[in-house]
């Protein structure tokens, strides 16, 4: 499981800086102000939970904690759930979208 989270904590952290910029430069024009906070917001989080599944995989190193797997997974599906909806709502326009964001 170290690998896993580690895995994935790099890979939601790259892909965050690679939104953020996508964000910052290619939908400058293309969104309004509102949606590239929203965009913002999703990166935001992504790097947040990328970091902290970093830290869940050292914990694991550590030790064979059964909370850090379940808290592991739980921040995969957060980042899934939450900064993909944002992701979504913002390139799609489909407001309903909003509303599976804080689940």
């Amino acid at each position: 499981m170290v690998k896993v989270f580690a895995t994935f904590g790099g890979v939601f952290a790259m892909l965050s800086v690679a939104m953020g910029a996508f964000g910052a430069h290619a939908l400058r024009d293309r969104v309004d102000e509102r949606a590239l906070e929203v965009w913002q917001t999703a990166s935001s989080y992504q790097m947040s939970h990328g970091l902290g599944l970093i830290a869940v995989a050292w914990v694991l190193s550590q030790t064979q904690s059964t909370a850090a797997v379940v808290a592991g997974w739980f921040m995969v599906g957060g980042v899934i759930v939450f900064s993909g909806s944002l992701y979504a709502l913002v390139l799609l326009g489909i407001k309903w979208l909003g509303a599976i964001t804080p689940i």
